[in-house]
């Protein structure tokens, strides 16, 4: 294993999760305090690594028939797009 490569994805997934609609949605289920603490945690984990399997499974498809430097633009120009559209409705 590459822990380089690792370390790097870890951060990168970490700090773009922190305060993400993701963690909040997760912070208000645990909250109920007739819901299991372990149960919102297993069930949110288990969410994020299916997530987490289909962007894998999608980005090794997509890896065939496109580029990966044009897979990068694509990947940055729809984060420059999102991040547009959340400063144009805020």
């Amino acid at each position: 294993m590459d822990w380089k490569v690792f370390a790097t994805i870890f951060l990168s997934i970490f700090v773009a999760e922190l305060g993400d609609k993701t963690q909040l949605a997760t912070l208000l289920f645990a909250s109920d305090k007739a819901v299991s603490k372990y149960t919102v945690f297993f069930a949110a984990s288990l969410a994020l690594i299916v997530a987490s399997a289909l962007g894998v499974l999608a980005g090794s498809v997509l890896s065939h028939y496109i580029n990966e430097k044009y897979l990068h633009y694509g990947a940055g120009l729809g984060f420059i797009i999102i991040g547009i559209f959340t400063l144009y409705n805020a």
